[in-house]
């Protein structure tokens, strides 16, 4: 059967972001404060926002000759609000009539220069902390030296601040888009990793943004001028849009979250499920007062359904879940209304969203059958969709009969670390080029302790070979000296007779995390 979200279908916004983002049907004054950095107490108003963006996509085109379709790369860390000035270049290059693609910040030269040919960044927009990095793959991917440009107030090593180059008087007029161009134009190229280990970019209309955008502010429906909210997975489109103060804050340690709720009144907070955790075990928690959060919003990864009502228990706080994909954005979402969430939910679909549910041998399944989830949305791509326009998640999920869905299993390719995916054949094909393996599948192993998913391997051995820690360990060590950080294999080395797989040959990695 196919399930329809239990919202009201919305109006489908037919401009381009920028215009969506700044056309104020709530009638934020320009005065009004929308950002603040928790650090410095410096601040944008909404009238500022809208001047420094244009400011900066003048900048842009004067002095780095930037024109429609060019491309601004940001090489930052957390992909929303680490500096105050973040929204106004993403707005700033949209505005110009650019496409906006970010970085993964844990990428080394090689990687990251991959991603700027990929997508073709002519311009670069670094966090001081990772320059050499930028540095070394800007040269790789021919961007010139005068086209990186920092956030921050410091020059370094000859690379000066965006702002004391493309910031001065002058203002544009941002790029206008009909409903067809809006359509067909990009706007951001967001990567995810693929099947294949190596990381995708996807390319995000104006329309699929701005529709982004409206299904969130529908859902969200509290929120609005008089709210103030925080976190590490906060959007930076919605808020010159509601009218909300949003704290930036870019260290996410325990006593600065504290530290800003009970400084700012925070009352919406969106973060991700180690937080959860990090909140519920320091005891420094109990100092500091949080009582004006009326909400915490979890995305990223599925929360525990313990791990929620312990978080409940000692802070009376609720919870509200989502679910989401780099190709969609959000898909469901608990409402920040509902008086009680359901332990374990991810919400409801999102308005102007269907969705069926299909079993292994394709067939439509009904309420509480777990099976393959496809959404049919407004805002899909072109990839992966079947002939009635519905795209194939790869999650295993289940609804209820009030239209809740449930998170059964998470995508059977890819493993979800703290703040990036993991892509198992990675894994898997650098395992095949050690000298003692024969076959190999990789899979992720839920750590309560750090509440993420953390790779652990399952190999087979050549004869001549005897399973020992040792070898365990060789293994372990021939991997992570070829991978980031981040992708080690930071589980066992588990040997096995034979890797389970179908008939054609795919490793069936289900019958692994059962064992």
């Amino acid at each position: 059967m196919i399930f329809k979200s239990k919202y009201p279908d919305i109006e489908i916004p037919q401009v381009g972001i920028y215009q969506y983002v700044t056309s104020n049907p709530n009638k934020i004054p320009d005065d009004k404060v929308i950002y603040v950095d928790r650090v410095t107490d410096r601040s944008y108003t909404f009238g500022e926002f809208k001047h420094e963006s244009k400011k900066f996509a003048a900048g842009l085109q004067d002095k780095l000759e930037f024109k429609r379709g060019d491309v601004l790369a940001i090489f930052s860390f957390n992909q929303y609000f680490v500096k105050i000035d973040y929204p106004n270049v993403v707005l700033g290059a949209i505005a110009a009539g650019g496409k906006v693609t970010t970085a993964n910040p844990k990428y080394e030269a090689t990687e990251l220069s991959s991603h700027l040919s990929d997508s073709g960044a002519s311009v670069l927009i670094v966090h001081p902390e990772i320059l050499e990095v930028a540095i070394e793959a800007s040269i790789n991917a021919n961007i010139l030296t005068s086209r990186v440009l920092l956030f921050g107030d410091i020059e370094i090593n000859g690379h000066k601040p965006y702002r004391s180059v493309l910031i001065n008087d002058r203002e544009i007029e941002p790029i206008y888009y009909t409903p067809e161009e809006a359509k067909s134009t990009t706007a951001y190229i967001l990567y995810s990793s693929g099947t294949t280990g190596k990381p995708k970019g996807i390319e995000i209309t104006h329309t699929s943004m701005a529709v982004r955008s409206a299904q969130e502010i529908s859902v969200q429906s509290n929120l609005g001028p008089h709210s103030i909210n925080m976190g590490v997975l906060v959007g930076h489109l919605e808020i010159p849009f509601e009218g909300a103060t949003t704290i930036i804050c870019s260290n996410f340690s325990v006593k600065s979250i504290c530290e800003s709720i009970q400084k700012f009144k925070i009352d919406h907070f969106y973060t991700a499920p180690p937080i959860i955790l990090n909140l519920i075990n320091d005891p420094l928690v109990q100092q500091f007062n949080l009582s004006s959060v009326d909400a915490i919003i979890c995305t990223g990864a599925p929360l525990r359904d313990q791990l929620e009502k312990k978080f409940y228990d000692m802070f009376k706080i609720p919870i509200l879940q989502g679910y989401g994909l780099t190709e969609m954005g959000e898909v469901t979402e608990c409402s920040d209304t509902i008086e009680s969430t359901i332990p374990g939910s991810v919400g409801i679909l999102f308005p102007n969203m269907k969705a069926k549910i299909l079993s292994d041998d394709g067939r439509e399944l009904g309420c509480n059958e777990p099976g393959e989830l496809w959404i049919h949305s407004p805002k899909t791509t072109d990839a992966v969709i079947d002939t009635d326009g519905f795209f194939n998640t790869g999650d295993i999920v289940s609804v209820d009969e009030q239209g809740y869905y449930f998170i059964v299993d998470r995508k059977k390719e890819f493993i979800r670390g703290l703040d990036f995916d993991i892509a198992p054949s990675e894994l898997e094909s650098i395992l095949l080029t050690q000298e003692a393996v024969s076959d190999a599948a990789v899979i992720g192993y839920y750590s309560e302790k750090e509440e993420i998913e953390i790779p652990t391997a399952y190999v087979t051995i050549k004869n001549g070979y005897n399973r020992s820690q040792a070898l365990a360990e060789e293994i372990r060590s021939f991997v992570n000296e070829k991978v980031l950080p981040y992708k080690r294999l930071t589980g066992d080395i588990m040997f096995i007779d034979r890797i389970p797989k179908t008939q054609s040959g795919k490793i069936l990695r289900r019958v692994l995390k059962e064992n």
